[in-house]
This record gives structure tokens, C-alpha cells and sequence, in this order.
């Protein structure tokens, strides 16, 4: 059977900073949308302060515009609320209210090179499930991005998250979607599973760049799309979490390009990168 030799794009120390810059940007919009998500407030009106932020830094939005065959995607964010597990357009329909969950994924391209990273938001005072929802899909992607300090093959990446998952109770573990490659373009070789085992994948090597991206919901990890040809919601109609971060794998460690910090606190110096220090 043939198989597609993957196109790894390796990234050089001055490349990874200009990547570290877009990965800034995002960073600035999800501090944007903590603060101004809320009960109330509409996925259109998230999309337009996510567009104002990343254009006033002087970046372009990864998202707007970008077409898998399917049309061009019309927002600068995507915001899935419970059910929603990725891509959902912003809309003046959506008006998030009291109890609600809502990841927003948001890509921004400066002189070129893209950063990609994704939170899950609590509207309001949510139940306790929904918290600890959030709190393992989080902990299953800094696992991921610790891993990828140690692990030889890509396959130990997945594994890490899957245990991780797994670790933190009855979830599901999304198919069909995971992180990517990432830097000239979005998307790029190699697709990470959120699933695997240790020994499987590409050699991790230096000069990568990686979006860990976990998808976890309160179900199964069956999913649909939906007739606006983006939008991917769970089959069973289940709450879902999705975060993300782009990181690099520099000679000393990781450094998570769309972390503030750099990846600090949560990888500590053992692990993070001394690129860091900018």
C-alpha cells in the first residue's frame, strides 16, 4: 500500500521567533476574549474584538478567508459553544448565556508565519462536570507538550495525551481531528492524533513546530458536521472541551510560542526552552 511521505517543515532559531511574534498576537486575542466573553454576549461580537486585536498588532487572521474546498471561512475566530467542538462560525444568533462552555480557536499571521492556539471559556457560573471538562482537556495538552520534551517519536506526544484523558475520568476522545504542523502555512505534516502509542510517527527533532490541540467530550467521541459545511459538533449531542498551543522544539526544550510565559510555569525550567528569554 502507498504511503505519503510526510512534508516536515523544519524551522530555523530566527524563524521560531518570528513564529513566537504571531504566537504573541493570539495570545493578546485570548486575553480578549476571557475578559469580554459573557453572558449576553454574541459570537459575532467576539469575532469582531478578536479581528480589532490582531489587526491593531499588526498581524493578519490565519482563519478569514481560508478555504479547505468548502468556501472561504468568514470569521477571524471559530466559537463552539457545548456541543460545538471546532469550527463554528461566529454568529449575531449565538448569544452565549449563563452556564455555558465556549472554546475559541484563533490563528494570526505576522511577516508570514503563523501562530494557532485554543482555549475553553466558562460563561458564568457552569456545573462542576463542565469545570472539570476543561481542567482535563487542558491538563491532557500540557502533557502533550511536556512529552514532546522527551519522547522520541510523535507517537509518544499522542500517548501522553491519551493518557492524560483517560487519567481524568470517562471522556471521549475526539476522532478524526488533532493538532498539526504548523508554520508557513496552518496546517501542516505532521497530523497529531490524540491517541497512540509511544513508538509510532515521525522522529521529533529540532526545529519543529507543533499545534497540541486536544478535543475531549462529556460522551462519545463520535462527531458530525454540520450543513454550513465547518461547524463539527458530537454525534450524541454532548459537551465538549478544545484547547490548544503552538510549540516549538528548540535544542534545550519547548517553547510554547502561544503561552506568555513562554510555557514556564506550567513546563517548568527543566523543560522550557531558554529561548524563552526574549
Amino acid at each position: 500500500m502507498f504511503r505519503r511521505r510526510q512534508q516536515i517543515q523544519y524551522k530555523t532559531p530566527e524563524q521560531i521567533r518570528k513564529m513566537r511574534t504571531a504566537g504573541l498576537v493570539v495570545a493578546e486575542v485570548h486575553q480578549a476574549m476571557r475578559e469580554s466573553a459573557g453572558p449576553g454576549v454574541t459570537t459575532a461580537e467576539l469575532d469582531r474584538i478578536a479581528e480589532h486585536v490582531i489587526r491593531d498588532c499588526g498581524a493578519v487572521p490565519s482563519f478569514k478567508g481560508y478555504d479547505i474546498g468548502n468556501g472561504p471561512y468568514p470569521g477571524s475566530i471559530c466559537s463552539s459553544v457545548n456541543e460545538q467542538v471546532v469550527h463554528a462560525i461566529p454568529s449575531e444568533d449565538a448569544v452565549l448565556k449563563e452556564g455555558d462552555l465556549l472554546s475559541v480557536d484563533v490563528g494570526a499571521i505576522v511577516d508570514g508565519w503563523h501562530g494557532d492556539a485554543a482555549i475553553t471559556i466558562e460563561i458564568g457560573q457552569v456545573a462542576p462536570e463542565l469545570t472539570a471538562l476543561r481542567e482535563a482537556c487542558e491538563a491532557a495538552m500540557w502533557a502533550g507538550i511536556k512529552a514532546a520534551a522527551t519522547a522520541k517519536r510523535l507517537g509518544g506526544i499522542s500517548a501522553a495525551i491519551e493518557h492524560s484523558v483517560d487519567h481524568s475520568g470517562e471522556y471521549g476522545i475526539v476522532t478524526g481531528f488533532g493538532g498539526h504542523g504548523i508554520g508557513t502555512e496552518m496546517h501542516q505534516d505532521p497530523h497529531i492524533l490524540n491517541y497512540g502509542r509511544p513508538g509510532e510517527g515521525p522522529k521529533l527533532r529540532p526545529g519543529m513546530a507543533l499545534a497540541i490541540e486536544p478535543m475531549i467530550t462529556l460522551g462519545s467521541e463520535e462527531t458530525a458536521e454540520l450543513a454550513d459545511g465547518w461547524t463539527i459538533v458530537t454525534d450524541d449531542g454532548s459537551i465538549a472541551a478544545h484547547v490548544e498551543h503552538t510549540i516549538a522544539l528548540c535544542e534545550d526544550g519547548v517553547w510554547v510560542l502561544t503561552a506568555p510565559d513562554g510555557g514556564v510555569e506550567q513546563l517548568g525550567d527543566a523543560v522550557a526552552s531558554a529561548a524563552r528569554a526574549e
